[in-house]
């Protein structure tokens, strides 16, 4: 395992904040293979770059693969075939000025009766990771503590139970990587939205960038709802056999 400087080189920019806070040693791990192979993982992700290197993806046992260099996505192929489902991820651009910080509070205010927003605090830890819609909001960080301490989140609730949340799945210097989720019974009601709303304007009260990496279309359609912009589709495989259960 490695922190070191000197892999950065070998990850492309631009990089989301998940792959920043990996290469800074603030989450996440390192993993090399040599000088000029290396791969990073974090939660559900592993982003690999420089040269491919099949005895390093051997260790992998995460469900979601991003190759970022020459060669990783063919390695892959012939090293899990059909077992590793080829899908697009896109990226967002990170243009803190174009959030409109009105109608993002209308958003924000716009919920379900019987709905309303808190903040993630330590007290609701327990209950998030007990779920496996919400348990992503939280997981990359060590308990409630270290979330409270490096973590920020809203959660929305419905009689004093959490149905849906977004939150930092990832920390790095001053940004989060966000992570929105929702119970799948409370769905298409806006919550995701309201949620998502709030998060970004916590981020901008801090002087933090919220950054946004779309799984699919629906994740970047609910993006630019928000004000984000696109910056550019990339390929990654979904390996479903490594996915957590619940």
């Amino acid at each position: 395992m490695y922190h070191s400087a000197e892999y950065n080189g070998l990850f492309p920019e631009p990089r989301p904040v998940m792959l920043r806070a990996c290469l800074r040693g603030e989450m996440g791990r390192v993993l090399a293979a040599g000088p000029d192979s290396a791969l990073a993982l974090i939660g559900d992700f592993c982003f690999l770059a420089g040269r491919p290197d099949r005895g390093l993806l051997r260790r992998v046992r995460v469900p979601l693969l991003v190759p970022l260099t020459e060669g990783w996505a063919e390695l892959i192929r012939r090293e899990l075939g059909a077992r590793a489902r080829p899908f697009t991820r896109y990226a967002t651009r990170e243009e803190p000025e174009r959030f409109d910080r009105e109608r993002l509070a209308r958003m924000a205010e716009a919920l379900p009766e019987g709905v309303r927003l808190a903040p993630i605090g330590e007290e609701w830890y327990p209950a998030l990771m007990a779920r496996s819609w919400s348990r992503d909001l939280c997981g990359n960080f060590r308990d409630g503590a270290d979330f409270v301490r490096r973590g920020l989140g809203v959660v929305a609730l419905r009689a004093g139970e959490p149905v849906a949340g977004a939150a930092s799945y990832a920390v790095c210097g001053n940004g989060i990587e966000v992570e929105i989720d929702t119970d799948p019974r409370f769905r298409r009601q806006g919550l995701a939205r309201a949620c998502g709303a709030k998060l970004i304007l916590d981020c901008l009260d801090r002087g933090l960038f919220p950054g946004w990496d779309a799984h699919d279309r629906r994740s970047l359609a609910l993006a630019e709802q928000l004000g984000y912009r696109l910056d550019r589709p990339y390929p990654a495989f979904w390996v479903e056999e490594w996915a957590k259960g619940d």
